[in-house]
């Protein structure tokens, strides 16, 4: 067991009673994060009257409760030579627009030439609240998904953005090649996202214990057999635009777990691209918008689809 580096002992009071446990040790303390207070609650760092508790069990006026805050674990993802394309760079932040093809943190089968071994090569200073494989990590894109993705160099950064997100406050503007064309040029795709019941590697919409999950569209090209859509995300669920786009019956091109192969394009991975992202800066209160232009391979089939025309 890693040694404890701060201890926290908690009264509950009258106010507080009936709260999560989890809810409530994160408003008490409000530079740890809801998933940090539920990852020390399953490694039973986190007594209640001096009895190990679970996440969800609701707290009473008068309960004791104590947190134990290990020493962060020693980093073990090594910096790596990784050119990045850098759009946005302070002492708070990093914008950088990934490439396609590139994993964004460590994980099975990728611990090395991801996005973060990049980054650590870069800047020595990354936010540590996901922890040792995902530092400074706020949201993410999947490995075939370009564009745009911001970065936190510190905690209380982190926490702003973050934060942002969660308010659905983040602009985040995508680029999608679909099959077929929706019956309308514009419109929004409302549903529940969660794990695949059977299939744990993908999402499912509708499913038990899903979450809301919204995704705006708007027609933006038509093509024979193909529609470039723009899309905005008013959530950030798992795949969100890969499922919704699935559900309504317009895979991406080129999805290989949603949807299928598209070898008349030579295109591996699905046709998707993080174009805009706009947030506040969490330290000047300034509105911050970028914008990516596709990345050459994508665009080349645009092009392509256009002389078909």
């Amino acid at each position: 067991m890693r040694p404890v580096a701060k201890t926290f002992r908690l009264v509950v009071g009258e106010e507080e009673a009936g709260l999560r446990l989890d809810a409530f040790l994160t408003g008490q303390n409000p530079q740890i994060t809801r998933s940090r207070v539920q990852n020390l609650i399953r490694e039973a760092l986190v007594t209640v009257n001096e009895k190990p508790s679970k996440a969800g069990y609701r707290v009473h006026s008068g309960d004791v409760l104590i947190m134990d805050v290990p020493d962060p674990e020693v980093l073990q993802v090594v910096p790596e030579t990784i050119p990045l394309d850098v759009f946005y760079e302070d002492g708070d932040l990093i914008v950088v627009n990934k490439p396609r093809g590139m994993v964004v943190h460590p994980g099975a089968g990728h611990f090395s030439g991801t996005l973060v071994n990049a980054l650590l090569l870069h800047c020595t200073d990354l936010s540590g609240i996901n922890g040792i494989l995902r530092p400074g990590i706020v949201h993410r894109l999947d490995k075939d998904t370009s564009g745009l993705l911001m970065v936190a160099k510190n905690d209380a950064a982190h926490l702003s953005l973050a934060a942002q997100l969660k308010e659905r406050t983040v602009q985040r503007n995508y680029l999608a090649l679909v099959y077929g064309c929706p019956r309308q040029q514009r419109g929004a795709v409302r549903t529940l996202i969660g794990r695949h019941p059977k299939e744990r590697k993908k999402m499912a919409v509708n499913v038990r214990n899903g979450k809301e999950a919204v995704t705006h569209y708007r027609v933006e090209r038509t093509y024979n057999e193909y529609t470039l859509l723009r899309l905005k995300l008013e959530t950030g669920r798992t795949h969100q635009i890969r499922v919704h786009m699935t559900h309504i019956g317009h895979p991406l091109v080129g999805d290989l777990v949603y949807g299928r192969a598209c070898p008349a394009l030579g295109l591996e991975g699905q046709f998707l691209h993080a174009e805009t992202l706009g947030f506040v800066h969490p330290s000047t209160g300034q509105h911050l918008e970028f914008t990516a232009p596709l990345p050459s391979e994508l665009d080349l089939i645009l092009t392509s689809l256009d002389d078909l025309q």
